[in-house]
């Protein structure tokens, strides 16, 4: 830094104002410093910075799995609220698996990452409780805390799945069957309680045939579906508890011999162009990442009020598969 400054013509001070973005320093001072950082190849020295000011400028973000659709945009968002704070982001995935999850937090706490963003694949997060109180600041994301209190961030998942039966229903169908993640996961405990209370509200009774929880892998869902499909009165409507569960439904409706009607709860690739388009719950993923990674920075600014719930909205969007009428004799 020193040759930077003599380059420059500038004193010590000025230039870790502007290595550090901070006020106080003049454009014409600041482009100075910077020609003189590019023609010495300065480098800042983080690890100094870190024993300066007991922040490491980086937060860590455990996924479900990054390969999903729905995690890309949320990702994203993090990682450039994560940039406009000059933070690192660093991630990894836990695969719904909560010993992989808790391996992975406490990997990123033992980095001394600032801040945690968390997508729960447990619910007892009471192995957090130590870090939080070292100071490392947690919020999780679309599905809450267990056992802790702490920030989260959620889609309205029952809202939503009450909204995308309710639709099913004024259509005209009876027999609804709904296909979901596993149980115990919290958003599709939730949508579930939002499907059985709009068949509810339609004063419906929901036969357990029509429902179907488990893994959201392929030959899963197809005999859930084809289950439904099957016997004297099968369903004339699913309701689809996320995108993974639909993706395997579109396919094996669409070799089914009548249409079946479909609401499936978020929204995927190149819904508007299958024929019929895919109606959908939609949840808006990039605004879940960014509304969580701005609530963690406002706890790394000094906030200290007590943790608190975001809940955002849903949005149905019908393309037609979910306006598709029951049979006749149905």
């Amino acid at each position: 830094m020193k040759d930077v400054a003599a380059r420059a013509g500038v004193g010590l001070k000025t230039v870790s104002r502007v290595v550090n973005s901070e006020p106080g320093v003049t454009a014409d001072t600041e482009r100075r410093v910077q020609e003189a950082i590019e023609a010495l190849g300065f480098r800042r020295n983080d690890s100094a910075r870190v024993l300066r000011k007991g922040r490491t400028a980086s937060i860590g973000l455990v996924l479900e799995d990054l390969a999903d659709p729905f995690y890309g945009p949320l990702n994203r968002a993090v990682e450039e609220v994560a940039r406009a704070h000059g933070a690192l982001l660093i991630n990894g995935s836990s695969a719904e698996d909560p010993e992989r999850e808790q391996e992975l937090v406490l990997a990123l706490c033992a980095r001394r990452v600032d801040g945690l963003i968390v997508i729960p694949a447990g619910d007892d997060h009471r192995y957090l409780e130590p870090e939080i109180k070292a100071g490392v600041a947690t919020v999780f994301v679309d599905r809450p805390a267990g056992r802790i209190d702490a920030d989260a961030v959620l889609s309205d998942s029952f809202g939503g799945a009450r909204s995308g039966t309710a639709h099913l229903v004024a259509h005209g169908h009876r027999r609804i069957g709904f296909i979901g993640d596993q149980p115990a996961i919290h958003t599709a405990a939730e949508r579930l309680r939002g499907y059985r209370t709009a068949l509810a509200e339609g004063g419906l009774t929901v036969d357990d045939r029509w429902i179907s929880l488990g893994s959201t892998e392929p030959h899963r869902v197809e005999e859930a579906v084809l289950a439904m499909l099957g016997g004297p009165a099968p369903v004339t409507a699913i309701f689809s508890g996320n995108n993974r569960v639909t993706v395997t439904v579109v396919r094996v409706l669409a070799a089914h011999h009548r249409p079946v009607a479909l609401v499936g709860f978020d929204d995927i690739e190149l819904a508007d162009l299958l024929e019929p388009g895919l109606t959908v719950v939609a949840q808006d993923a990039a605004t879940l990442g960014r509304t969580a990674a701005e609530r963690l920075f406002h706890r790394l600014d000094g906030a200290a009020e007590a943790p608190s719930q975001v809940v955002l909205g849903t949005r149905l969007i019908p393309r037609g598969s979910g306006e598709i009428p029951p049979p006749a004799d149905g």
